[in-house]
């Protein structure tokens, strides 16, 4: 009975190695059929190229950390995928018999950006995985934030943080306070939803939740985050 097991755990094993095997190779030709169709350095000065670029240093360090604090906490240290991020997203996955939550970093949200379409497919996500590499071995990390934070979505046809900014707050981006850098950095995740001009209620429960994660990664106390929040 034992061996019976053992041979029907060894052929489960097989076939899934297989699949996996199989699904890595579509995504791989999928990646190189991507970046052959336009490289990587084309699409990057594409998006340079965009009439309200909007460059780091035009950024709040306060929105900086409140986008790393809520997209990519270990963004800084990982080599474009965060294996413990996925190994959580795998097992919310499994819990939710669905594909509820991906894990991917920042790098991969802007391989997703600029080449791939936001349909969950576990091909895309790998095809996303190799495209994260290859930025990674190109551009630094604050290039890579950068082009990011120049490609997300903040709604209201808003796609960078200068567009964002003025259209959300009528000022330029360096000028925002700490309230509107934590709202700002909260938007992209569901901009039809977050959007402050379309819901303010779930727009400030989404500035709070950054907010906690931001004391969650020591970029702010509690009593900081209560005197921003409560402008």
């Amino acid at each position: 009975m034992g061996k019976k097991i053992l041979k029907i755990l060894l052929v489960l094993f097989l076939i899934g190695l297989s699949i996996s095997i199989l699904l890595i190779g579509y995504g791989y030709n999928m990646y190189k059929e991507a970046i052959e169709e336009v490289p990587l350095e084309e699409k990057v000065a594409e998006i340079q190229s965009k009439e309200n670029y909007t460059y780091l240093e035009e950024m709040p360090q306060m929105y900086i950390n409140a986008v790393i604090s809520v997209e990519d906490r270990r963004f800084f240290s990982h080599p474009g995928i965060d294996i413990i991020a996925i190994g959580r997203a795998v097992i919310n996955d499994i819990k939710a018999m669905s594909f509820v939550e991906g894990g991917s970093t920042i790098t991969q949200q802007l391989a997703k950006n600029i080449y791939f379409t936001q349909e969950k497919k576990i091909t895309r996500k790998i095809a996303e995985v190799f495209m994260a590499f290859e930025i990674e071995k190109n551009y630094d990390k604050d290039e890579i934030l950068e082009l990011y934070l120049n490609t997300s979505y903040f709604g209201d046809g808003y796609y960078t943080v200068k567009e964002a900014s003025r259209g959300y707050f009528g000022k330029e981006p360096e000028d925002m306070t700490d309230y509107e850098c934590i709202m700002l950095a909260g938007i992209p995740n569901a901009p039809s939803v977050y959007a402050p001009t379309k819901n303010p209620d779930l727009a400030k429960q989404r500035q709070r939740q950054v907010a906690e994660k931001m004391i969650e990664n020591g970029y702010l106390t509690e009593e900081e985050a209560e005197e921003i929040l409560n402008e």
